[in-house]
């Protein structure tokens, strides 16, 4: 039986779908179909349900995942066991926030790179939170709170940030002073997402509503230079606005808290070289 049949199973069994699973390993789809294919042929069994929605695992699939697993994992293990101390192989996929990612992440990466000659990185840069694991990924690093409890958060530093606006909303609308007054204002918004605030050693969230929806941080800034309305950004993207006077903190009372993290997939969709991959990026 072929390790890597078995290996390939396991990722479309734990992320749920061939297109995945070929992300996950860097490889066709069609060579993880024929892989699969082979691997039904030598047990003699059926292991996934092929639908048009992804591939769901049969009553022999979910059996055999759990052996696979175990395997799969204790392979990994043994090739780390054989490499020079603490050196890393392999494939590491991540997700990083594109308004700073190249400047604040892409370096360490690279370094990473250079000291583990036998480890490929591929880089995704993009301000929307990505599908960990339907989406191939072995980690994610964002700034913000971690909002589905499935995932894994490690806080790898803290970033700041602020409410601005520009003059000319100010003018035209006012300023709110308290989260409540804020709901009646333009917020410009990655999605629906909450924002958080602090009001003294309290954290409150709000659901403020807008028009003008961005993936990215510095559409957003601009969004927020044209008068559009509130904004809820890093200190990052925002510092040389506020200094020539283009955009203007708002409820300074309320800072948003400390953000920064860095994100696993759901324990059990990674094996253990991957999260040691995963999370040497953290230390």
């Amino acid at each position: 039986m072929d390790i890597e049949e078995i290996q390939t199973f396991v990722e479309v069994a734990d992320t749920g779908g061939i297109s995945s699973a070929a992300l996950r390993l860097g490889v066709a789809k069609s060579i993880v179909s024929r892989r699969l294919l082979r691997l039904e042929e030598e047990l003699g069994v059926q292991l996934l349900a092929r639908t048009t929605r992804g591939a769901a695992l049969t009553e022999a699939g979910v059996t055999f995942r759990d052996y696979a697993a175990r395997v799969s994992a204790e392979i990994d293990a043994a090739r780390e066991a054989i490499l020079p101390a603490g050196e890393l192989r392999g494939r590491l996929r991540v997700a990083v926030p594109f308004s700073f990612g190249p400047t604040h992440f892409a370096p360490i990466l690279a370094e990473m790179a250079r000291r583990h000659p036998q480890l490929q990185i591929h880089t995704c840069y993009s301000d929307r939170f990505v599908d960990l694991v339907t989406e191939g990924y072995d980690c994610a690093i964002r700034v913000g709170y971690l909002q589905d409890s499935n995932l894994i958060a490690r806080r790898v530093g803290a970033v700041y940030g602020k409410l601005v606006a520009s003059p000319d909303y100010i003018k035209a609308h006012g300023v709110p002073e308290s989260p409540e007054e804020l709901l009646a204002h333009e917020a410009l918004m990655q999605s629906t997402e909450a924002w958080q605030l602090m009001d003294g050693d309290k954290i409150v969230t709000v659901r403020p509503q807008g028009r003008f929806k961005a993936d990215n941080g510095t559409a957003l800034v601009l969004a927020a230079t044209a008068g559009l309305g509130i904004a809820y950004l890093p200190d990052s993207l925002t510092r040389e606005y506020v200094a020539s006077g283009a955009l203007v903190p708002v409820m300074t009372r309320y800072p948003p808290p400390p953000g920064g993290c860095i994100c696993d997939p759901p324990a059990g969709a990674a094996s253990r070289t991957e999260d040691t991959r995963a999370h040497r990026i953290a230390d």
